[in-house]
């Protein structure tokens, strides 16, 4: 770092000629017919021209300007984001149409169309419950505020809590939630883009797939074409059954937790059911809330602790079958994204994009582990995203006996 501060205008010098260099530019397109034994390849050479001092804060520097311009621009890329992930769940309906020689842009028309039916269709499903559930907000308010204040006495006579301090940590709550949400909802374009800007980009990027499939093509080295399309085939098949599978989990945990809440008599089942499979896409943090949703409306519009208890019980046994069962099975294990990078990410994206996020963060973070587990430079960084134990660890490194319980889940 030193070096860097003597000598500033030389330190720019060797960052430019390091991101210029042809060689180095090429890093990524390399033909694997130039790795010749005992020849080590020119783009490594270039690689190792500098050392890592040098290198290491060049790349934490980019890595703080990806992030500040990601968050820069949340109104424009979350929208964009979600017409992607979109796009792809709603792609084989449009080569569907496509075979049956549909015009184009008709066929991008209906295949938007059919998901707003779909998504009006559903929220017509819950309209009755929504707005039952209105209805009775005055009632649930009034009982809301008699536990909070059967809670804050508990408090004050079990911990000797003041109220003015619960009083305090309740306020820092409600802001650091609402901070979450406003990033969401109270930006310049708010729920506009939602209804605006996704289904224009989901339109664009139907009808410009090819061109965009074909400059990812096009933007690497020749030699490596063959390898380029056998990735870009097999990326776009498993990102594709990827997000169809979460669909499907989803659809799968709704429906269960629906039917507990149905059978224990809890009020608006199918509404909270609905929404905790939503909040299932969030890992462990929003498997704790959708939880936490039914049990404080039976706490509110019931008396005693069996029913919370037994919601408690039958979210936990959807939860691990939902774990240990659906998800093996429906989602792909192959883009399987393990305990600890799940909670980094969810937290990362909660902070920089709000609850957008915090639904964005894991489908991006599965497809970039698809991507480095089909590139053979960036394969180390896929097993780290993932949750399989390596299984060829050198003994050194790694005790053989920590692999052992390589198949089975965290939980």
């Amino acid at each position: 770092m030193a070096f860097i501060l003597k000598k500033p205008r030389q330190a720019t010098e060797i960052a430019f000629s390091i991101f210029t260099t042809p060689n180095y530019m090429s890093l990524l397109s390399k033909s694997q017919k130039d790795d010749q034994p005992g020849i080590q390849p020119a783009w490594m050479k270039a690689q190792d021209a500098y050392p890592f001092y040098i290198k290491a804060p060049l790349i934490l520097i980019g890595l703080c300007l990806v992030v500040y311009i990601l968050a820069l621009l949340q109104d424009i890329i979350v929208p964009f984001a979600f017409a992607g992930l979109i796009s792809v769940l709603l792609n084989p309906v449009y080569n569907r149409l496509q075979k049956w020689h549909v015009n184009k842009i008709l066929a991008i028309v209906l295949t938007i169309l059919a998901a707003f039916l779909v998504v009006a269709g559903i929220m017509f499903f819950l309209s009755s419950q929504i707005v039952q559930f209105g209805e009775m907000l005055p009632q649930l308010e009034k009982k809301t505020m008699t536990l909070l204040h059967e809670l804050q006495a508990w408090l004050s006579s079990t911990f000797g809590m003041s109220t003015q301090k619960q009083m305090s940590v309740l306020n820092e709550a409600v802001n650091s939630s609402r901070t979450y949400v406003g990033k969401t909802l109270n930006t310049v374009f708010g729920i506009l883009s939602f209804f605006v800007l996704i289904p224009l980009y989901i339109f664009l990027l139907l009808y410009y797939k090819p061109l965009i499939l074909n400059f990812i093509f096009e933007v690497f080295d020749e030699d490596n074409s063959a390898q380029v399309a056998e990735i870009l085939k097999e990326t776009k098949g498993a990102v594709q059954s990827y997000i169809v599978g979460l669909m499907i989990e989803m659809s799968i945990v709704a429906a269960l937790n629906s039917a507990a809440l149905l059978i224990l008599g809890v009020r608006y089942a199918v509404l909270l059911g609905v929404i905790g499979a939503i909040l299932n896409l969030i890992p462990y943090i929003g498997g704790v809330i959708a939880i936490a949703l039914p049990v404080l409306m039976s706490f509110i519009t019931k008396d005693g602790f069996t029913t919370p208890l037994l919601i408690f019980g039958a979210y936990t046994l959807i939860q691990f079958a939902d774990n240990n069962i659906i998800v093996p099975r429906v989602v792909s294990s192959k883009v399987s994204v393990n305990a600890l990078i799940s909670i980094l990410i969810v937290l990362l994206g909660g902070t920089l994009w709000g609850v957008s996020g915090m639904f964005l963060s894991i489908p991006i973070v599965a497809v970039l582990k698809i991507i480095f587990d089909r590139v053979d430079g960036l394969k180390p960084w896929g097993k780290l995203l993932g949750d399989k134990m390596p299984e060829d660890a050198p003994e050194e490194v790694v005790d053989p006996r920590e692999t052992k319980q390589r198949d089975k889940p965290l939980i």
